[in-house]
């Protein structure tokens, strides 16, 4: 009887030996996240006139915001969004920054940024440049932005007006959705952070 098992537990074995060897060989490869190819390197001057590139934002979850000093109501409601939501986020949002990118760097210069921006949240850094800087920029970040004249023979900017959620490898998580109350929008970008 022994004689007869021997023979059945040797192909039982190499039969469990060759199953494993199977699944090991043929499993699928462990597939990395993919992530939208929005952002990348740029070059531009703060409100302080310091340059500053992406790697100051690199570290920490961050968001940026594309828009312009003379917007009539999109941009300051936005921003004061923002600033609610990184009030919002209390002590774990310490190290939260906020870039807020010029569409309109003829008129947005450094000063004219920092007056704008003091009346939001300080961590919010307002960024501008050349035009080809800012336009290399909004390019990066899929951005949309084009000079529409008005009727008092100014312009305005229209934008795209998107709060992007960037990871702490400057890398594109999604869209912030500030639609909702300051404490809902926080508990949903602490999850990213």
């Amino acid at each position: 009887m022994r004689r007869a098992l021997l023979p059945l537990l040797a192909f039982s074995l190499g039969l469990v030996g060759i199953t494993a060897a199977a699944f090991i060989m043929l499993r699928p490869e462990a597939v990395p996240v993919a992530t939208a190819a929005v952002g990348g390197p740029f070059t531009l001057t703060d409100q302080d006139g310091r340059t500053v590139t992406e790697k100051d934002f690199a570290g920490a979850t961050h968001l940026v915001f594309f828009g312009f000093t003379h917007c009539p109501d999109v941009c300051p409601t936005t921003l004061q969004q923002i600033s609610d939501v990184l009030a919002a986020l209390g002590p774990k949002g310490k190290d939260m920054k906020v870039a807020f990118i010029t569409v309109d760097p003829e008129r947005d210069d450094p000063a004219s940024l920092k007056t704008y921006l003091s009346s939001f949240d300080p961590r919010i850094t307002g960024l501008t440049g050349t035009p080809e800087q800012v336009s290399a920029v909004e390019k990066s970040f899929r951005a949309y932005a084009r000079k529409v004249p008005d009727k008092n023979g100014e312009y305005v900017m229209e934008h795209t007006a998107i709060v992007y959620v960037m990871d702490a490898k400057n890398r594109f998580l999604g869209a912030l959705d500030i639609s909702r109350t300051p404490d809902k929008t926080a508990a949903e970008l602490s999850k990213r952070m």
